[in-house]
């Protein structure tokens, strides 16, 4: 299997499944020198945890990240710094009635028919548990990025929708909830609605919102490597999303020009922000914005038609721990994929002007 890394300077190489021994990683690039807080980047990985919440799934995992290269007296040392996380509490058999069968809008039907095998418990490596390297690596380019500051929320579940600007929320209350929305008023029927959802054997998707502050300008190329196309492929990698727009997005297709330009300040600021903080593919130091679009989870706890290996029509009815919706633990992930972007570009720029 192809693709298991990302990055072209600061990159993460993953492995592992969702009910083998362990999950892990290979960072690289990562310079030396930087002064890390391994409890933050354990933080990030409970953010993301299972078990969590009573609006998650219930798997019991810890997610306790072991270190193993890289790092030494609490700094990086411009080695790969090797890290892994072990599965504590897999429940395999909870997978054996779909070992013949697929789950409909799960990677199931394709990886059997690709690779001409696959693991069937809990999607093997297509199981959004692979995500936890992520958060691993993203926290630690974090930590890199001193001065910038970047935030993703839930601004969505199904057509529930928060409908004001970020500028408008005060994005220090993202935790103040469990669903990870920084209005109380919508996180309490988006909490309720989840739950009757839930209770419905059946699943939901949303949306998250994600804002970096502090950008420097000049991240990015013109062609091929623009900025908002890495953050777009960084998202749409991750687990169950749908769609990605940064600054106006769709919305600004329906604008005139004439109200979509941004004017300039004197001092290189721009009075509006709809690009989004990026033009022509590069950063311009204005805050980038974007939004993130997760599908509902594949399998459901109600019985549903399908088809089995032999092309058979089957009944099924899903099993086990799964999330009824994912965006609250998609939160922290978004936040990991923004960062190793921005962390990738930004020693981009440091060697171009070596």
């Amino acid at each position: 299997m192809a693709g298991n890394s990302f990055g072209k300077l600061f990159t993460l190489t993953s492995y592992g499944e969702s009910h083998g021994p362990a999950l892990g990683g290979v960072i690289d690039g990562c310079p030396a020198g930087i002064e890390l807080d391994l409890e933050a980047i354990q933080q990030e990985l409970d953010r993301r945890k299972p078990g969590q919440s009573s609006i998650v799934t219930q798997r019991k995992e810890p997610d306790t990240v072991k270190f193993h290269s890289g790092i030494f007296e609490g700094k990086t040392t411009g080695m790969s710094i090797g890290f892994v996380i072990e599965n504590t509490n897999q429940k395999s058999h909870d997978y054996t009635h779909i070992k013949d069968s697929y789950r409909p809008s799960h990677a199931d039907y394709v990886y059997d028919k690709k690779y001409g095998i696959r693991d069937y418990r809990g999607g093997g490596r297509s199981s959004a548990r692979e995500t936890a390297c992520r958060v691993v690596a993203g926290a630690i380019a974090k930590q890199m990025l001193k001065g910038i500051e970047i935030k993703a929320y839930v601004s969505g579940v199904g057509t529930l929708k928060i409908h004001k600007p970020y500028t408008e929320l005060d994005l220090t209350q993202i935790e103040s909830n469990i669903v990870r929305c920084p209005d109380a008023d919508m996180a309490a029927k988006m909490e309720s609605y989840i739950k009757e959802v839930r209770g419905n054997g059946d699943t939901v998707g949303g949306i998250i919102s994600c804002v970096i502050k502090n950008v420097p300008l000049g991240l990015g190329e013109p062609v091929f490597d623009k900025l908002h196309a890495e953050l777009g492929k960084a998202m749409l990698s991750i687990n169950a999303v749908k769609g990605f727009e940064y600054g106006s997005g769709f919305e600004g297709s329906t604008m005139f020009g004439s109200q979509h330009n941004d004017a300039f300040n004197n001092d290189g600021t721009t009075k509006t922000n709809y690009s989004g903080g990026i033009q022509g593919g590069i950063s311009n130091g204005m805050d980038i914005y974007f939004n993130v679009a997760f599908k509902p989870v594949a399998t459901l706890i109600q019985k549903y038609d399908t088809i089995d290996k032999a092309g058979n029509s089957v009944e099924m009815q899903g099993k086990g721990r799964h999330d009824p919706c994912v965006v609250p633990r998609a939160v922290p992930i978004v936040e990991a994929m923004a960062a190793l972007v921005i962390a990738d570009f930004w020693l981009q720029n440091k060697v171009a002007h070596l």
